[in-house]
């Protein structure tokens, strides 16, 4: 009886343990002011060229505690083996960023983008993305960033009402080791094979690049893959911006995408960015944990001529 007893309260730590673990994949300004401080709960700043903001903005004004990180320059991304530039970096290397973040393993990580347009947020969710490759699943986004973190102001001096902190983050280095979940990565077989199977492909470029018109600077041909389906990362946010929209409206425009919310499908873009924001709405926020993104998305499949595209616009 007493094994019985033992085995059940064992059985109810474990699932104890493992709802401390889970986190939303989205938290709110109010929910990060009532966790100021709290003891295993790290504030990420993610800054750098392509969610708009310097160190030097983060300098002025932080939420208290946030460490900083830029996304471009700290070593998130490396050029692979093949030459393929913004793929997904070495684990040790990102062990070892993570780790120096003052990040460890039980820590809840909280990235706060800029929150100013889609982009930025994508910058989030590629980070985000990379956490969960690395097996860590205690990772959220602020809605909306620091845009909707200083949004409410005195009416006397203008400042932002919600607390802010100057200065840097010093934190103390911490071991991060990584348990990667191979299944998350999309090779560009992976992609050729869902192609002939007839799987579902989304690419998440702006609708000039999905045709053909324009194409990214590093992108060797003009086009999509064939029988991809174009669903714009801008769309996935209210107006462009730092705040996804609700549950019904990204299921309408999923709909008009022809898109479907359940099911295998792979989402791409040029560099694994824009496509990072299409794979946390579909496997994060819609629940459809059958979505994938392929890192090397049109850059590494275009410069591949054995590999098959289609284009509306003909140069």
């Amino acid at each position: 009886m007493r094994t019985i007893l033992s085995f059940a309260l064992g059985l109810a730590m474990m699932a104890v343990a493992g709802m401390a673990e889970a986190a939303e994949p989205l938290v709110s300004v109010d929910w990060v002011k009532a966790n100021l401080g709290k003891p295993g709960v790290v504030f990420l700043d993610v800054g750098g060229r392509l969610g708009g903001k310097s160190k030097a903005t983060y300098l002025r004004g932080h939420i208290p505690g946030a460490v900083y990180t830029n996304y471009l320059k700290d070593g998130w991304r490396a050029k692979d083996k093949m030459g393929t530039p913004a793929m997904l970096a070495p684990v040790d290397k990102l062990e070892k960023l993570i780790g120096g973040l003052g990040i460890g393993n039980d820590d809840h990580v909280v990235l706060i983008p800029v929150g100013g347009k889609a982009l930025d947020m994508g910058t989030a969710a590629r980070i985000y993305w990379t956490f969960k490759v690395l097996g860590h699943d205690n990772v959220s986004i602020l809605n909306g960033g620091m845009k909707a973190y200083t949004k409410d102001v005195d009416k006397k001096t203008k400042k932002p009402v919600n607390p802010l902190e100057k200065g840097p983050v010093k934190t103390a280095a911490k071991s991060f080791k990584a348990n990667v979940h191979g299944d998350m990565l999309v090779t560009k077989a992976d992609v050729k094979a869902a192609l002939d199977a007839g799987g579902v492909l989304v690419d998440h470029r702006p609708h000039n690049q999905y045709i053909g018109i324009n194409k990214h600077g590093k992108a060797k041909r003009y086009g999509t893959i064939p029988s991809a389906v174009n669903l714009p990362e801008n769309w996935l946010t209210k107006n462009g911006g730092g705040t996804f929209r609700d549950g019904a409206e990204l299921k309408k425009l999923y709909a008009l995408a022809k898109v479907p919310t359940s099911g295998k499908q792979i989402s791409f873009c040029n560099s694994g960015h824009w496509a990072s924001l299409g794979w946390f709405v579909s496997s994060e926020l819609m629940g459809n944990k059958d979505a994938k993104m392929y890192d090397g998305s049109m850059i590494e499949w275009s410069a591949d001529k054995s590999m098959p595209m289609q284009s509306a616009f003909q140069h």
